[in-house]
C-alpha cells in the first residue's frame, strides 16, 4: 500500500511538532506500506523570507524570489529526515526538482505540467520513506519555481495521482471538514465525507482547510483525499465523488470581502431568500446577494460577518441531518 501524506507549516513549526509528525509517519511506515511525505515550510518561515526579500528590494526578481522561498520547504524535509533517521527509519529528502516535479515558467504561480516519478519509485523500492519539498518544482528552463497559495496541497494530490497511490492524507490543525469553521461557529458539525464539487465551492468561498487548486486536481484525477488532524487521532473527512450529497453542505466566509457563501447541491434562490430573511430578523442588512450553481453569496457589513455566520448556521443546520 502506497500512502502520500502532507503536513502543513503549523504541524512542523518546531522540534516538538516535527517529532509528533515523525511519529505519525513512522506509524504508517511500520504498518508495512510505502510512504511519500510532502511538507510545507515551517510556521511563519515563508512570510519571514518574503520580509527578508523586501528588506533588500521592493521588487525582487521573481526568479530569485522563487529560489529564496523554496528554501523553506527544503528546511522542513531535511529536518524531518534527520528526525526519522534518529528513530531508526530509512528515509531520504528530495527537492521538487529531485522529485521530478516539472512546471511551467510562471514564477510564483507555476502549474505542474508533469511528474517524472523515476527517482521516487527507486527510493521507495529501496525501502525508504520519501520526503518531498512541497510548493516547488522546476521549469523547462531548469529554474526553480514555486506553485503559489496551496502549493503543498497541490503537490501532494499531484504526486498521489502520478504514483497511483492507494491513499492521500492531508494533515492540518483541524480534524476534517465542518459545516462551518468550528473555531468560529457554535455547533459546527464534522462531515464524514464531502463531494469534490462542494469542497471546491467551500474553498473558493474562503475555507482554508484545502486550497481550491488542490481540490480541482483531486477532482480531475479522481484522487480520494482524507483530511486529518496532526494533533488528534480522529477519522477525519473523506474527499471523493459521492453518490449522495446534502442539499446544503456548509457555510464559509471570505473575510476580506465580508462575503458569506452557503454551499450545497440544493442551494438556490429559495436558500438565498431564506438567508436574507433570517438576517433581516436580526437587523443585519444584506448589502448584495447572488446565487449560482450550488452556491449563494451574501455580503454584509464587516462587523456583521460573524453574527451572520452564527445566524445562518442555525437557520440551515440546526435540525439538518447530513448525509454521510
Amino acid at each position: 500500500m502506497l500512502t502520500v501524506q502532507k503536513f502543513g507549516g503549523s504541524s512542523v513549526a518546531d522540534a516538538g511538532k516535527i517529532k509528533r509528525v515523525a511519529g505519525i509517519i513512522a506509524e504508517r511506515a511500520r504498518d508495512g506500506g510505502s510512504v511519500v511525505v510532502v511538507l510545507s515550510a515551517r510556521g511563519d518561515t515563508t512570510d519571514e523570507l518574503i520580509s527578508d526579500a523586501a528588506s533588500i528590494s521592493s521588487e525582487p526578481p521573481k526568479r530569485e524570489l522563487d529560489v529564496l522561498l523554496s528554501t523553506g520547504e527544503l528546511s522542513s524535509v531535511a529536518l524531518m529526515a534527520m528526525q526519522l533517521a534518529k528513530m531508526g527509519l530509512n528515509c531520504v529528502s528530495l527537492s521538487g526538482r529531485q522529485a521530478g516535479i516539472m512546471t511551467d515558467v510562471n514564477h510564483g504561480e507555476a502549474k505542474i505540467t508533469n511528474i517524472n516519478t523515476d527517482r521516487i519509485s527507486r527510493e521507495l523500492g529501496a525501502g525508504r520513506i520519501v520526503l518531498v519539498a512541497g510548493f516547488q518544482g522546476v521549469s523547462e528552463n531548469d529554474d526553480i519555481t514555486t506553485l503559489g497559495r496551496g502549493g503543498s496541497d497541490t503537490t501532494a494530490v499531484a504526486l498521489a495521482a502520478a504514483l497511483h497511490a492507494d491513499r492521500c492524507e492531508i494533515y492540518s490543525d483541524v480534524d476534517g471538514i465542518y459545516t462551518a469553521d468550528p473555531r468560529l461557529v457554535t455547533g459546527a458539525r464534522k462531515m464524514d465525507a464531502i463531494d469534490y464539487e462542494d469542497m471546491l465551492r467551500l474553498s473558493l468561498g474562503g475555507s482554508q482547510v484545502l486550497h481550491s487548486r488542490s481540490v480541482a486536481a483531486a477532482m480531475k484525477y479522481g484522487v480520494e483525499v482524507w483530511l486529518l488532524s496532526s494533533y488528534v487521532s480522529a477519522p477525519g473527512t473523506r474527499l471523493a465523488r459521492l453518490d449522495g450529497r446534502p442539499d446544503i453542505c456548509g457555510i464559509t466566509r471570505d473575510k476580506a470581502l465580508s462575503r458569506i457563501s452557503i454551499v450545497g447541491k440544493g442551494v438556490g434562490r429559495r436558500t438565498l431568500a431564506e438567508a436574507v430573511a433570517a438576517l433581516s430578523q436580526h437587523d443585519i442588512l444584506t448589502l448584495s446577494a447572488d446565487t449560482g450553481d450550488g452556491v449563494c453569496e451574501l455580503t454584509v457589513e464587516p462587523q456583521h460577518v460573524m453574527p451572520a455566520m452564527e445566524i445562518l448556521h442555525k437557520q440551515f443546520f440546526l435540525s439538518l441531518s447530513h448525509s454521510k
